[in-house]
């Protein structure tokens, strides 16, 4: 499986097996969305997905700069459902460990995790050190240092979360952040708010 090769400084700060991420598994489409962790209104008319690795920079950015004014104009006044589709880039045990951390949480707490972690992404690379804000994210999501290490090896989780890449990687992406407006995609790269709210428009002006 392409970009889902764990790095022997996982192997040994995490204890993730190398073969967990590399086997081949049955190729599905893209999960819908009543299947997904959704953020907002899962009614609303448009919904915004976004492809997003938490390795990757530029989501980070993305996710520290535009969205929270993206999420108080549209997504907290229930105008649209956002969905974050888990990609996975290098170095890939952060995106890997980050996203079985958020997926260990309760449901409701997923996107306070994975904005944490983007958050934590310039000092993980800055110090080298990926445990410690590994464990500072997990206290801050109610989780204790020995929850944390059991969420990081759990075999189900990180099979689940290789599904969902291959299912991404089968849809056609290919870079992170890329953006799908009502399952069209917008943009493959960092958006702007102005660019946001364009798309927003089109989505709304298009058919159902």
């Amino acid at each position: 499986m392409r970009n889902l090769t764990l790095g022997l400084a996982l192997l040994a700060a995490l204890a993730i097996p190398v073969t967990a991420l590399t086997k081949p598994v049955q190729k599905k489409a893209a999960a819908p969305i009543s299947d997904t962790l959704v953020l907002g209104n899962p009614k609303a008319r448009v919904r915004m997905e976004e492809y997003a690795s938490l390795s990757c920079t530029h989501c980070a950015r993305f996710n520290n700069e535009v969205f929270p004014a993206f999420k108080a104009k549209y997504i907290d006044t229930g105008k649209v459902a956002y969905v974050l589709r888990e990609f996975i880039t290098p170095p890939e045990q952060v995106a890997v460990a980050g996203f079985l951390l958020a997926r260990c949480v309760a449901p409701s707490k997923y996107y306070a995790v994975v904005d944490d972690m983007f958050s934590r992404q310039a000092k993980i690379y800055e110090t080298r050190d990926l445990k410690g804000p590994l464990m500072e994210a997990g206290k801050a999501a109610g989780l204790s240092e020995a929850a944390v290490g059991a969420c990081l090896q759990n075999q189900k989780a990180l099979d689940a979360l290789t599904t969902r890449v291959q299912a991404s990687i089968d849809a056609g992406i290919t870079s992170t952040p890329t953006f799908m407006f009502n399952g069209v995609k917008v943009k493959e790269g960092e958006m702007t708010l102005k660019e946001l709210d364009a798309a927003y428009s089109a989505a709304l002006k298009a058919k159902p």
